[in-house]
């Protein structure tokens, strides 16, 4: 970070919408809808899982995270996009673009992570049911969420520092709407092979490490539920992981598009497009397809509800 203050870059104008012009206002009306719904229904997840005592369980402390996370990870990249939506000159400082990219990272990072984790806890949960409660006891999920949090913020700090550390010297126009890796390196004047090569190999640790953890542990509760005689048990088994299998497929495919094919096949307009879709849409289908479908949770959610004299029909 000490190179920041000797680049001839002092800022970054951002480029993702500008084909868009005159849909701009339209886009900001529905990216803003969205954000707040996303906001609304992750505020409600966690406060009900806080308040009623009935979902003290690992499954839902990992999803109170997971929605926490969620709403950090928009935080990040959604308002600044919204405001520029309707700006003229859409700028980020230097440093202002380094904060960014670091906590983008740091958050992205930690949710593959916790993914992982998520993956964990259903393996015990079904595989090992009679343990489960001794196996996922409270240091265990919490030491779990902060190995995810470790992983996600060494990631975060060693890419942000090889990307802001090469030279910035030539043109600040980034084609993106946020400060993603592919578009700033875009910009340096001289990249480094070996930084390039360092950030690839995060990528991959961050990506297919989690993922690998995720498939032996589906491998092993596939294995389990077709142990189940009744096909009711299987289905039963089978519905507590179809969730988390959907969340997982939609993140590792869109992240693995954007950050482990190679860099000649790089599109500004395709990497936009994936991108709204992972900062916007998906943490909106999210808190939808982990809990509002959830009979438990919305049993919950109506007694909370009930409890502060607002009764759910």
């Amino acid at each position: 970070m000490e190179g920041i203050n000797e680049t001839a870059v002092r800022e970054f104008v951002f480029l993702g919408f500008s084909s868009l012009a005159e849909l701009q206002p339209l886009l900001f009306a529905v990216f803003l809808l969205l954000y707040l719904f996303t906001l609304g229904t992750n505020a409600l997840i966690i406060s009900t899982i806080v308040l009623d005592r009935a979902l003290h369980t690992p499954m839902y402390f990992f999803l109170a995270v997971l929605s926490c996370s969620e709403t950090c990870y928009t935080f990040v990249i959604v308002p600044k996009m919204l405001v520029d939506l309707l700006a003229q000159r859409k700028t980020i400082s230097f440093l202002g673009c380094a904060i960014q990219m670091f906590t983008f990272l740091f958050l992205g990072c930690s949710h593959s992570f916790l993914l992982a984790a998520m993956g964990y806890d259903r393996y015990v949960a079904i595989c090992n049911p009679l343990r489960y409660t001794v196996v996922m006891g409270h240091g265990v999920c919490g030491g779990l969420v902060g190995v995810a949090c470790a992983c996600g913020f060494t990631v975060a700090q060693i890419i942000t520092t090889l990307v802001f550390h090469l030279p910035f010297h030539s043109s600040n126009q980034l084609h993106h709407f946020f400060c993603d890796i592919s578009p700033v390196l875009k910009l340096a004047s001289h990249r480094s092979r070996l930084s390039q090569i360092v950030i690839f190999l995060l990528g991959v640790f961050v990506l297919v490490i989690p993922l690998l953890l995720i498939l032996v542990s589906y491998i092993r509760i596939i294995s389990a539920i077709l142990k189940i005689p009744s096909s009711v048990g299987r289905y039963k088994a089978f519905s507590t992981c179809a969730s988390h299998l959907i969340v997982v497929i939609v993140h590792y495919g869109c992240a693995s598009f954007i950050y482990l094919r190679p860099k000649s096949n790089y599109s500004s307009s395709q990497d936009t497009l994936i991108s709204v879709s992972y900062t916007i849409l998906t943490p909106v289908f999210n808190p939808m397809i982990y809990s509002l479908r959830n009979k438990e949770f919305k049993s919950a959610l109506r007694r909370t509800m009930g409890q502060t004299s607002f009764p759910v029909n």
